[in-house]
């Protein structure tokens, strides 16, 4: 979820990855389902395990409570949120999960494009 949304927020102006320290088989399907109503389709795609060489080319690594299974390199800039994971969810708190997302993702990119943000 967090890598589409920070990638719809950001417009093109930055990328991003989505990797997770025991990443499952498939996406989950209320993750899926509740993107779905977004319009964006995640079912084709496969979770990736989280990995130093992953990380090192970003500016921002964003973590989601992976503590000490994260690699840590010296330097980079990271963002721990505490958030619950869908897995085994309920739709209804997916989609909160998934706005909770958004919210942060956009704060995330005016953040990154201080010069983009509102006046």
């Amino acid at each position: 979820m967090s890598q589409v949304l920070f990638e719809r927020a950001a417009g093109g102006r930055h990328t991003a990855d989505s990797a997770g320290t025991t990443p499952a088989d498939n996406v989950h399907p209320g993750v899926a389902d509740a993107m779905l109503e977004l319009g964006i389709d995640l079912r084709d795609r496969r979770p990736k395990r989280l990995t130093r060489e992953l990380s090192e080319p970003a500016d921002v690594v964003v973590t989601m409570g992976c503590g000490d299974e994260c690699p840590y390199i010296p330097g980079k800039r990271y963002i721990d949120w505490d958030l619950t994971d869908p897995k085994g969810q309920d739709l209804a708190t997916v989609r909160s999960i998934r706005d909770e997302i958004a919210r942060r993702v956009a704060d995330l990119v005016v953040d990154l494009d201080p010069q983009r943000a509102p006046a």
